[in-house]
């Protein structure tokens, strides 16, 4: 370990702000940002995260990206809906299906579909799907109208949420526009840029690598988190996939812990300068939920809650420093008491990007917690 490369806590974070195109912001198109934070959960404010992380933004900009498939949006880690490119999502549905969870014994007993079943049963959502978007409400009248499929009336009926996701994952369909305030489901591969997933042992390489370069330095913990406990993808797979990368891979120290970063950026990390910038990020944003909020070192322990609960955050130099909420044109900072105060050039520049990018002048007060 003598002649690890070693940084400081503070120096990673800021590397960790430039990758994510925090700091500096990044000249990326909104597809670009997410390729780059690997996937975007749908339940953030996804413009606000997007467009804090670019110089020039629209508002309208990833609907016209989900509109002519560069972008997609479909169920990945934990089942939740992820905002991705088409290329990493291959790889994330490859690892995402590799459980083949629709095979275990309470799925067949719930849904009455064997795993003999289900090729038939997804050549018959397919069909359904062909000629354009359903609602899960059309799409289960479709199949149940097939005798075969009738036992699902109940499941359509109630909770198709489940069943439509391993659909999903198989790389069958996909979130499509919504209409009238539904959701609606069109085929994968009606998608232009979509090229299928790649091999598993490809698909895991690419993961990883994804991953490190987003959210390094990091530890195969993390990455235990994000492809284990994310997509199920298996602790010895993913351990596998590590080893095979090689020296793709090299270790640092940060503040003596051992961590894990590309080779081809091991130098930017080691030349990389703390910063003071400070942005103001929505809930659930991928600066949090990749590392995940039970790791203190972005997430305070004793903010846990507040944050897994989507309060807005401000960063600063990449520490959570506190949290924030617009209501019309007032801003309300509420800072944590125990971490070090922002700088207030920092802080107004931090501010200044938010009415930017709310497009409207804001009244700040600084709330004590």
């Amino acid at each position: 370990m003598a002649d690890t490369p070693r940084v400081t806590r503070a120096q990673a974070l800021a590397w960790r702000m430039r990758r994510q195109l925090l700091d500096p912001v990044g000249a990326a198109s909104a597809e670009e940002v997410v390729r780059r934070l690997t996937a975007v959960p749908a339940q953030s404010d996804v413009d606000l995260a997007l467009r804090t992380r670019q110089q020039a933004s629209r508002p309208d900009e990833v609907n016209e990206a989900l509109a002519d498939g560069r972008l997609l949006r479909t169920f990945a880690f934990r089942g939740a809906v992820h905002l991705m490119t088409p290329d990493i999502a291959g790889a994330y549905l490859a690892l995402r299906a590799v459980g083949r969870q629709w095979e275990l014994p309470s799925w067949q007993k719930h849904y009455g579909l064997a795993p003999d079943d289900w090729p038939d049963f997804r050549s018959a959502v397919r069909e359904a799907l062909a000629d354009q978007p359903l609602t899960s409400e059309e799409l289960g009248a479709a199949l149940v109208a097939r005798p075969r499929y009738a036992h699902l009336a109940p499941i359509f009926a109630t909770d198709p949420w489940t069943l439509l996701k391993a659909l999903a994952w198989q790389g069958d369909l996909t979130l499509g526009p919504t209409r009238d305030g539904k959701a609606t489901f069109q085929l994968l591969s009606h998608n232009p840029r979509w090229a299928g997933p790649p091999d598993l042992a490809s698909a895991g390489r690419q993961a990883i690598e994804a991953y490190v370069g987003a959210y390094g330095p990091t530890t195969p913990d993390h990455l235990q988190y994000w492809l284990g406990a994310g997509l199920s993808a298996g602790r010895r797979r993913i351990q596998g996939w590590l080893d095979d990368l090689g020296d793709r891979l090299v270790p640092v120290t940060v503040d003596e812990e051992p961590a894990l970063v590309l080779a081809e950026h091991a130098a930017e990390l080691l030349g990389t300068a703390p910063t003071s910038a400070v942005r103001l990020l929505p809930g659930y944003d991928q600066w949090m939920l990749g590392p995940g909020t039970a790791d203190p070192g972005v997430v305070p322990a004793a903010h846990r809650a507040l944050v897994s609960r989507g309060a807005n955050v401000v960063l600063a130099g990449g520490d959570l420093v506190g949290t924030w909420v617009v209501r019309g044109d007032d801003l309300t900072l509420t800072l944590f008491p125990e971490v070090a105060q922002p700088a207030p050039d920092a802080l107004d520049e931090g501010i200044a990007r938010l009415a930017a990018i709310l497009d409207r002048s804001l009244r700040t007060t600084v709330a004590a917690r």
